[in-house]
């Protein structure tokens, strides 16, 4: 018997018994280039220089996925008939969710304006791609079967939830591996419980948890809450992200001018910030080391804002934060980041640059709204007697999470901290 293994930081060992077909194909797909191309991917942007053990990548997140995937099936499969085909799809598309994933996750992909799903899903696609050439040799309608599972055409069922919900696989796994990886001790839950609640609405061919999980639920829910608030949140890991964005807006308004010395117009990463269509080469080539090494020369370079910024990011140091919390009304904020920008542009600076505003734009757990149009994603909930409740009907705690997850903060370049600081403390 022929296996392959991978030693994994979260869930041990991770097999791929090759005489296995799905196995088979799981494990080449790990090997494809446009897969391994993530290796060069961080999970967590620069959250390292927050916590210096969150270098992991988004490759091993994804193999952590597949590995998530997996055993959710195997608990449904205990009390319901799952085929080995769709055992294979979805496993496949749990692998390959991230696929499209640009340089430091989401925030390049703010800037060039090309999101990773559609990303992801032309490289399933493209003929070029070896991913693509792995799935037409098992069978060849398993890239456009994938590309119907991740976007959940023609309808949701369990096997979508499993890929993409409130309480999918990416989820339980990102939890367990950012929690582990930074060291906080705030992202732990009972993972072999909540699995062992799972179950299949049949009526509605939807994933759900018994009555019994609700407990694990609130666990996980309450998780999410405290590595949002002290891991994605944290004042240093969003003054980075700031500046990074900052940073490629910057370089990407330098290109348009044709002022950008570095990169080349052919060079993927000069492409990509401006939304042109990459081959699959060049996508496979645009990865964090082609950016930070624009960073590293655009620190030394003639124009002095984004070389500011640049040598920031390199070198940490970063915008500092003042907290606009206590600060409750909408148009009294405003006023305030208004006065601190005229302030800065009258003594030279460039407040577009050399600072931004910030709140949060995510929360623990999305309640379900029925007349929305994103009302498929809830966690739901099987009572006893057999009837079906969306979660947050059930329990307090996901209202209690939701408001408490909140903050308001300014951030701005060094230079300028003692002037904002004093005009905040005029204005309370």
């Amino acid at each position: 018997m022929s296996e392959k293994i991978i030693r994994d930081p979260v869930h041990d060992v991770i097999a791929f018994r090759l005489e296995r077909p799905v196995d088979q194909l799981l494990f080449r797909l790990l090997n494809a280039a446009e897969f391994q191309r993530l290796r060069r991917i961080r999970q967590l942007g620069m959250a390292s220089l927050a916590y210096p053990g969150a270098d992991h990548s988004r490759y091993s997140h994804s193999v952590g996925v597949m590995e998530t995937a997996r055993k959710i099936i195997a608990q449904l499969r205990q009390s319901f008939y799952i085929s080995e085909e769709d055992v294979t799809v979805c496993l496949a598309a749990a692998l390959l969710h991230d696929l499209g994933h640009g340089p430091f996750s989401h925030v390049f992909e703010r800037v060039s304006g090309v999101s990773h799903e559609d990303l992801t899903q032309r490289v399933i696609l493209d003929p070029d791609s070896e991913v693509h050439q792995v799935l037409l040799e098992h069978d060849d309608t398993l890239p456009k079967r994938i590309i119907g599972m991740i976007t959940c055409v023609p309808s949701r069922t369990y096997l979508c939830d499993i890929l993409s919900s409130q309480l999918d696989a990416d989820r339980l796994d990102y939890l367990l591996r950012d929690n582990l990886m930074t060291g906080s001790q705030y992202g732990n839950y009972d993972l072999g419980w909540l699995l062992h609640a799972l179950t299949i609405d049949e009526k509605s061919s939807r994933l759900a948890v018994t009555w019994k999980g609700v407990s694990a639920v609130e666990a996980y829910l309450q998780s999410r809450y405290h590595m949002y608030h002290n891991v994605y949140f944290h004042k240093v890991v969003r003054s980075a992200e700031g500046m990074l964005k900052l940073a490629l807006q910057r370089a990407k308004r330098l290109a348009v001018q044709e002022r950008l010395t570095w990169p080349k117009e052919e060079n993927p990463v000069y492409k990509a910030l401006l939304g042109q269509k990459l081959d699959i080469e060049e996508f496979t080539e645009l990865d964090d080391i082609s950016v930070m090494h624009c960073f590293k020369l655009w620190a030394d370079a003639d124009e002095p804002i984004l070389a500011a910024l640049c040598r920031g990011l390199l070198y940490r140091g970063l915008f500092k934060t003042i907290d606009l919390s206590r600060f409750t009304d909408k148009a009294e904020i405003e006023a305030i980041v208004n006065v601190v920008s005229e302030a800065i542009a009258k003594q030279g600076g460039e407040p577009s640059y050399e600072m931004f505003y910030d709140e949060p734009s995510d929360t623990p757990y999305e309640a379900y709204q029925p007349d929305s149009i994103e009302a498929t994603s809830g966690i739901l909930v099987k009572e006893r007697d057999g009837t079906l409740k969306e979660f947050s009907m059930i329990s307090p705690l996901v209202g209690a999470l939701n408001r408490q997850l909140w903050f308001r903060r300014l951030h701005v370049a060094p230079q300028w901290r003692d002037l904002a600081q004093d005009l905040v403390k005029a204005s309370t």
